[in-house]
């Protein structure tokens, strides 16, 4: 191809680029490494073909600009931390909205139908729960006391081992999606189920206000984050089976990396919630009106972060670009290209 062709078809490309470079605001920095991988095809290209030209010379200092912008924060670990909390990972998982909204819909079907179950079959919380824990809450509920079962081991011991119970459940979550997703989806039902048997032993019993108040103080990120887990499983199943323009390796390796940041943003929520469960479910004493603001708290916490956040930030973005596309793009210098 002549060079005179090679800049008309990709000029507009490299303008677009040069344009992010020169924005100080918000940059997606998935769509920054595409553009990045692009243009250094582009340069590989042009040394090949175009050997000490202007046009060698103007992408190899693009991809210059393009690499310093990305790799800036490497001398910061620290600030590396919070950038992918707060902007690295809400752009990514805006994008998985949709997987989020598969595993919210699975677990909350099969919590319904764990209740159906347990109200309709005589044994059912007894062969899910077990007749150890039925048991011993049949007890408690006898000396007055049904949410004993959180009082019985020490605070930061109950803190610890809950902790790291539900890290394994969620990575339990995420690697069963290798099997297409299928198995992210076979955990979800098992707990759904579990804990819709679990809640609909407690009505039985006339403490569905008592059990729900106590148990969703700690439960409420608890189950959030296991589903979210349930998103990242998902993520990386449809890694292997939509590929989309890519290969399918290729696309199963970033379904890996995508489900590895969910589960990663995950470790801050079950920390809160073994805390909680740990150290403050334990006070069943506690006004209903303190249970429900922490409850109500938890909830917001994770819609804002996972469900609000997410959307604001790629608002964002979008406007960004858009007033970036109106304004004036200088154009590329006629001393560095033909």
């Amino acid at each position: 191809m002549r060079e005179a062709a090679f800049v008309k078809q990709n000029k507009d490309k490299w303008l677009e680029f040069e344009s992010i470079l020169k924005n100080k605001t918000l940059i997606d920095p998935d769509l920054l490494s595409d553009l990045y991988i692009e243009v250094t095809d582009h340069l590989s290209y042009a040394k090949t073909f175009y050997k000490n030209s202007n046009t060698e010379r103007y992408l190899n200092q693009l991809a210059s600009q393009a690499h310093q912008k990305i790799y800036k924060t490497k001398k910061e670990p620290k600030n590396r931390l919070i950038s992918f909390f707060k902007t690295e990972f809400p752009l990514m998982f805006y994008n998985h909205h949709r997987e989020l909204l598969i595993a919210f819909l699975t677990f909350g079907f099969f919590v319904l139908a764990g209740a159906f179950s347990a109200a309709n079959e005589g044994d059912f919380v007894r062969s899910f729960l077990g007749d150890a824990y039925v048991n011993m809450t049949l007890d408690n509920i006898e000396k007055g006391d049904p949410m004993a079962v959180y009082k019985e081991q020490g605070e930061f011991n109950m803190f610890l081992g809950i902790t790291l119970n539900n890290i394994k459940v969620a990575l339990f979550a995420f690697g069963y999606g290798i099997m297409f997703g299928v198995g992210t989806l076979y955990i979800m039902m098992q707990n759904g189920i579990m804990l819709g048997s679990f809640q609909y032993f407690f009505y039985e019993q006339g403490l569905l206000w008592e059990s729900a108040r106590t148990i969703w103080i700690h439960g409420t990120i608890e189950i959030s984050v296991i589903i979210i887990a349930g998103c990242a499983g998902l993520v990386m199943g449809n890694g292997m089976i939509f590929t989309g323009t890519l290969p399918r390796l290729e696309s199963f390796k970033r379904g890996v990396i995508n489900g590895l940041k969910i589960l990663m943003s995950t470790i801050p929520f079950f920390i809160i919630a073994g805390f909680l469960e740990g150290f403050v479910t334990r006070h069943t004493e506690m006004p209903d009106w303190l249970a429900i603001l922490i409850i109500g708290s938890s909830l917001t916490l994770i819609l804002f972060y996972y469900v609000y956040y997410p959307i604001k930030l790629n608002k964002k973005l979008k406007i960004n670009k858009d007033v970036s596309k109106t304004q004036e793009v200088n154009p590329i210098p006629q001393t560095n290209l033909i």
